[in-house]
């Protein structure tokens, strides 16, 4: 994590991220190392066994087999699960009712909808497909780039003798992305207080989810009663509930930064073409050793930085309204302030959210962000109210911008200027419900 008052990252300036680390330790054989890199036990039995269904998943064929995910993540999430208790449940499901109802003081989006509870290995089995989703671009990108730069930029008689070989590593790439992505999974069911703590909708249908036996975790030590703990978590969660429901535009913004970035992973093909007088191709480990030494993975690209750049924004935009609409649902609660407090050191750690992001996509969360924006949602809601405030989310233009998190009474004076053009007016008056919809013309002038 990146201190608060440090300076831009430059992927030249910097050591590789986690992602850039897991494809040279996959690449160059090292298990031991992967399996560090990618949070997977060192237990040299259970090591042994799963390092041998990777490489059984790797050699059967072209397809990701993506139920090796699936069944790591259930296990990492049973693996020191309690079984819910009825007292637990209740205190969840009422935390839920009451802070719905208070939500509606501090939000006009719509609250009303469907809850669960659910235990670690639940919520690791409803939320994989969409970490699926999430992370099939990443995984194909991986193995397409190595294997089409093995082919098409190695010299002929080089690309004939490694031409199975290749193969096999763009299977293995894609098989270890997945069993870690498993890995990942099961250890945020371990951490998750609820199914949108990282931010973005992970559960089908957006079905708003609290888990108890996590938020007893996180309720250690804090001399708080569990019930306020559970009304406040409950409160965050179905804020970010409404949020998506009421913007669906975000989650489909979210997807498409994190498919940019993807799609700029690649092999370095100058590099390749360098190392090729180097490479004897009866002798595997030279390969190996060219890979192992880092040479083959570039830095970030400046469209990767600028696709991170647009996931660390809304991101911390979400987080900082939903900040402001918990703080401003809960303040009957009398240890408030001290839950909130709990929050953002969990976040200033190294919460899930950040743990997730930077492990598949080498996302940096910044806390110092995540508390402007928070600032800057709270002077919008003191001086125009939160009507005015929730109705910025209806179009991606009408967010603040990185830069207005330094300055919020610019962005407030921005949003608060009269339309300048006929176009603006009309486009004003249509948020506004004032002019038909496109295509409706039984309430339009005659022409």
């Amino acid at each position: 994590m990146v201190p608060p008052d440090s300076p831009e990252d430059s992927s030249a300036e910097h050591p590789e991220d986690e992602f850039q680390r897991l494809l040279r330790q996959l690449l160059s054989g090292d298990a031991e190392g992967l399996a560090q890199a990618s949070g997977l036990p060192l237990n040299p039995a259970m090591l042994s066994g799963l390092f041998a269904s990777v490489q059984q998943a790797a050699a059967s064929g072209d397809d990701i087999d993506w139920s090796q995910a699936l069944t790591r993540a259930q296990q990492v999430a049973e693996s020191q699960q309690v079984p819910l208790t009825a007292e637990e449940r209740e205190r969840a499901e009422q935390a839920f009712s009451i802070s719905s109802l208070w939500l509606t003081e501090a939000t006009d989006f719509d609250t009303s909808t469907d809850w669960q509870v659910v235990s670690r290995r639940e919520w690791a089995t409803a939320t994989l497909p969409f970490w699926q989703h999430l992370s099939e671009p990443v995984a194909a990108s991986v193995s397409d780039a190595l294997l089409n730069t093995l082919q098409q930029n190695l010299p002929d008689e080089l690309s004939a003798s490694l031409g199975q070989a290749a193969g096999f590593m763009r299977r293995m790439a894609s098989t270890v992305f997945v069993v870690q992505l498993g890995q990942v999974v099961g250890q945020l069911a371990s951490e998750t207080v609820s199914a949108n703590e990282i931010g973005i909708p992970v559960v089908p249908d957006n079905t708003p989810a609290l888990l108890p036996q996590n938020i007893h975790d996180f309720s250690e030590g804090l001399e708080v009663p569990d019930s306020e703990i559970t009304i406040y978590l409950a409160t965050r969660e179905l804020a970010h509930v409404a949020l998506f429901r009421h913007a669906p535009w975000l989650t489909s913004e979210l997807t498409s930064a994190i498919t940019a970035y993807a799609s700029g992973i690649h092999i370095d093909v100058t590099r390749i073409e360098a190392l090729g007088g180097d490479i004897d191709p009866t002798d595997p480990s030279s390969l190996k050793a060219a890979i192992e030494a880092g040479a083959l993975i570039p830095p970030r690209t400046e469209a990767q930085d600028a696709a991170l750049a647009r996931i660390e924004n809304l991101l911390t935009l979400i987080e900082g309204w939903v900040d402001t609409v918990t703080t401003q649902a809960t303040h009957r609660l009398p240890k408030q302030s001290a839950i909130a407090e709990a929050v953002n050191r969990r976040r200033a750690i190294g919460g899930p959210a950040e743990h997730a992001f930077s492990t598949l996509i080498g996302l940096e969360f910044r806390p110092r962000q995540l508390r402007r924006a928070a600032a800057l949602w709270q002077a919008v809601t003191d001086q125009l109210g939160s009507t005015a405030r929730d109705a910025i989310w209806q179009h991606p233009d009408l967010l603040p911008q990185p830069e207005d998190l330094d300055d919020p009474q610019a962005f407030i004076a921005r949003s608060t200027q009269a339309p300048t053009s006929d176009f603006d007016r009309d486009l004003a008056r249509l948020l506004d419900g004032e002019l038909p919809e496109p295509g409706d013309e039984s309430d339009a002038p005659d022409a």
